[in-house]
């Protein structure tokens, strides 16, 4: 049973799921699908083209889909697709895809704060979290288990790693590697992100391993192609390191501080 005020203004068009909670002055565009157990607070505006999974809470004065931020939009059809339990607080701003059936994805259980903006394009994975007044540009890459501290800028197609943390006040350009702590201006690498790879379960030995990939990467003074090569022949082979090596042979924009 669902609890919606006669306040709210929902087109009928709109697919709303089971147990939902809308407070007064919410507005919900015609191409909207929202999962069951969804609280929706006053002053949120939910676009065209959202479609929202279970149990998410959006706080006050956020906008879900709204009209991307960038010059080659005509008008196409796309959309966001946010999955299950985030928690989006208060004038966050999700845009949607720049272009024809273009999306814009956040994972599960993700937490944006006040203020907090992601772009066109980007596709977030799950347990991120973003501090106070993150802006993410168009068309990057946010893996599982990062986190920003406040005011953090990413700009443009760009990505950061599983389980890296950006420190407050940061503005980058280019990738930052899973695991690891950057932070600065400009850039630099803070070593890794022993924290969360506690909290993830991963062996003192392999984060050692890791530590010693990143030893070679940041310290040394060759190409990140040789580093890749180094890191294959010098460090134990984990999952940790696949992911690693991974990353780096993928990079488009290069690695930070390389």
């Amino acid at each position: 049973m669902n609890e919606i005020s006669p306040k709210a203004e929902i087109s009928p068009k709109a697919k709303i799921g089971n147990n939902c909670k809308i407070f007064p002055f919410v507005y919900i565009e015609d191409d909207v699908e929202i999962g069951d157990n969804c609280i929706i607070f006053p002053f949120v505006s939910i676009c065209d083209g959202s479609r929202i999974g279970k149990g998410n809470k959006i706080h006050q004065g956020s906008v879900i889909s709204a009209l991307p931020q960038d010059f080659n939009f005509r008008g196409a059809k796309s959309y966001v697709k946010i999955g299950d339990n985030n928690v989006i607080r208060e004038n966050v701003v999700i845009n949607r895809g720049t272009h024809r059936d273009g999306c814009t994805v956040i994972g599960n259980n993700n937490f944006l704060m006040e203020g907090a903006h992601i772009s066109h394009d980007t596709v977030v994975g799950d347990y991120c979290v973003f501090g106070y007044g993150v802006k993410i540009a168009g068309d990057c890459e946010i893996h599982n288990g990062a986190i920003f501290s406040t005011s953090a800028v990413q700009n443009a197609n760009t990505r950061v790693g599983k389980l890296a943390m950006v420190q407050a006040g940061t503005t980058f350009s280019q990738d930052i590697p899973p695991y690891v702590v950057a932070g600065g201006k400009p850039i630099v690498y803070g070593g890794p992100n022993h924290t969360m790879m506690n909290e993830a379960g991963i062996d003192a030995k392999v984060q050692k391993h890791i530590a010693n990939a990143y030893r070679l990467l940041f310290h040394g003074k060759t190409s990140t192609f040789d580093v890749i090569n180094q890191i294959r022949d010098q460090v134990p082979d984990s999952p940790e390191i696949r992911t690693i090596l991974e990353f780096l042979e993928s990079t488009k924009r290069g690695i930070m501080c390389k």
